[in-house]
């Protein structure tokens, strides 16, 4: 199997059944446990509604998109050896692995509230990442700053 995914092995994912939005499918797929995509779809798309109801807006899918967009990283540091010592290099972060990250942390993030039903726990990281706070925000700034402290080791990149 290839180090980098080709276009051959990259899945093509159709749109979720509500919106016809590939992200909204992937974090549905993402959250979906046991094969249960009924209950993951009920709990995202309920999670959006209560997000947008709270903040005062019509389109559950413009919550989404800007909270995700709060979300999503540009840059990240790999580890790498350089003549006996292990640098930080920060690079660009593109395409796919973007919005996996992104996923990644949301749902990560949601799952990792208590107290609540995880319908909750959606809509209160939506709203969070929305205002631009919560954890799956603080995770991509401290990418951020981690990058921008390693930018003198940028030069070591291949």
């Amino acid at each position: 199997m290839p180090r980098k995914k080709t276009k051959e092995l990259i899945r093509k994912i159709p749109g979720d059944r509500l919106y016809d939005s590939v992200m909204v499918q992937r974090v549905i797929n993402r959250v979906m446990l046991d094969g249960k995509k009924q209950v993951a779809e009920r709990l995202v798309y309920g999670g959006m509604q209560d997000a947008a109801d709270k903040l005062k807006v019509k389109n559950p899918l413009e919550v989404f998109d800007k909270a995700l967009g709060n979300i999503r990283p540009s840059v990240e540091t790999r580890s790498r050896r350089v003549g006996g010592a292990n640098y930080q290099i920060p690079f660009e972060v593109k395409g796919q692995r973007q919005s996996h990250l992104t996923i990644m942390w949301f749902v990560e993030a949601a799952r990792a509230r208590s107290g609540m039903s995880m319908e909750d726990r959606i809509a209160q990281e939506l709203m969070d990442a929305y205002n631009e706070s919560g954890s799956a925000v603080k995770k991509r700034e401290d990418m951020h700053k981690m990058a921008e402290a390693n930018r003198a080791f940028a030069h070591f990149a291949r």
